[in-house]
């Protein structure tokens, strides 16, 4: 049986919405008006609507997922709506036409016809949790306990733009030198493909034994013009074999969290942007009035590093049986001392979620100092990197040019 959402007004001259199920129209009307209510407008919600709606738009998105700023978006504008007194169900049509994402879009789409149907809104969208994220959903059955959803979405808001921020941050430090590595790889290999095999035909002529250099260079050119293919599909191989054992092998995933965290500088640039996070998702949840227990769980999700992962679960399990959080934050040792004195004091006088969040902002700043340190130690080692290289491969190149006499004779 089709669903209908109806507007209409109470005996007391209140907008309502309610859904009504009927057969048609003339019958949705009667059943209107044996309510007591003045019938105003209807829409059809049967999941033929949504079919349409959904193709409307495009049907689903393969490629692409939901970032941290479009999550940033979709709270921003849901909670400044709701804030303005717009009803819940309007709010999430209206910003689904809005947004950019069209997964997100058609994602709030149907949480949108989930309420209307009398789904609560954390409910609805906890159906959909490849598109909302567990913070989010756990800040709105908050919101909706407390009356403050407006509240709680803003905080959302805040918190995945500090998120975005954050990774932001530690893309810009890794872009570079990847970026650098590709392009010497891209010269080093056009060099010994193309360049090396011209010089070695012109020193063919010279009838003497050239430089060692020189014969190693020319003897890598070779290997590599004789099986480019190979090295390109054992290149291919190797990286879908590396990211197939990290989505698969969580025992491999740990080691690599576990390498990365023993790199000299870039352990220090980890270490502080997961305890920024950590610190931020816990502020958010504790200043929402979620539980320390739940705040724990969600902040274990989102560190970034299993290793600190795993300290956060450890500690989960240690308040829940009742020990204090300062401490056992301590026992893991994966925590910096900054924290647990902090944590320690928050505990101590009740400013908890004052306490973490100065520590969100310390630790924000110092992602910020980590970023541009390691960015200002890296530029100068590639540049001398990669100028040692190119040097080599030119120096071995023009070596028997410059031992030319020796050679003819």
């Amino acid at each position: 049986m089709p669903k209908y959402r109806v507007k209409a007004y109470t005996a007391e001259g209140n907008l309502v919405e309610e859904v009504f199920e009927a057969d048609s129209v003339e019958e949705l009307t009667r059943i209107v008006s044996q309510r007591g209510l003045s019938f105003v407008s209807a829409d059809e919600v049967s999941e033929a609507k949504k079919e349409k709606e959904k193709k409307k738009r495009g049907g689903f998105t393969l490629f692409g997922g939901v970032s941290d700023r479009d999550i940033s978006l979709f709270c921003r504008q849901l909670g400044a709506m709701v804030g303005a007194g717009v009803g819940i169900i309007d709010a999430l049509e209206i910003v689904a036409e809005q947004l950019p994402n069209k997964k997100l879009a058609e994602a709030v789409e149907e949480v949108a016809v989930q309420v209307s149907e009398g789904t609560a809104f954390s409910v609805a969208m906890s159906k959909r949790r490849d598109v909302f994220p567990e913070l989010v959903i756990n800040l709105a059955a908050v919101g909706e306990e407390t009356g403050e959803l407006d509240k709680a979405l803003s905080r959302a808001a805040d918190y995945y733009e500090k998120m975005a921020k954050i990774k932001n941050k530690i893309k810009s430090a890794s872009f570079y030198p990847i970026f650098v590595l590709v392009v010497a790889t891209v010269i080093v290999t056009g060099i010994l493909y193309f360049l090396v095999p011209t010089f070695a035909k012109i020193y063919e002529g010279f009838g003497a034994q050239l430089p060692l250099p020189t014969q190693m260079l020319i003897a890598a050119s070779n290997a590599l013009r004789e099986n480019i293919l190979s090295i390109i599909a054992g290149v291919v191989a190797f990286v879908v074999s590396f990211r197939f054992a990290y989505r698969r092998s969580y025992a491999f995933r740990k080691s690599i969290h576990a390498s990365l965290l023993r790199l000299p500088k870039f352990n220090d640039l980890i270490i502080k942007s997961a305890m920024a996070r950590f610190a931020r998702t816990m502020a958010t949840l504790f200043a929402s009035g979620v539980s320390i227990e739940r705040a724990l769980e969600i902040s274990a999700k989102v560190v970034g590093n299993i290793v600190i992962a795993e300290a956060v679960a450890q500690v989960q399990k240690s308040v829940t049986e009742g020990q204090s959080l300062w401490s056992s934050m301590e026992r893991t040792g994966q925590f910096p001392k900054l924290i647990v004195a902090m944590v320690k004091i928050g505990e101590e006088t009740g400013r908890m979620d004052e306490m973490l969040d100065k520590i969100a902002l310390f630790y924000e700043d110092e992602v910020d100092r980590a970023v541009e340190g390691l960015i200002s130690l890296i530029e100068p080692m590639l540049i001398v990197v990669l100028g040692s290289i190119i040097s080599v491969i030119l120096i071995a190149l023009y070596m028997p040019i410059f031992k030319m006499g020796e050679l003819i004779r």
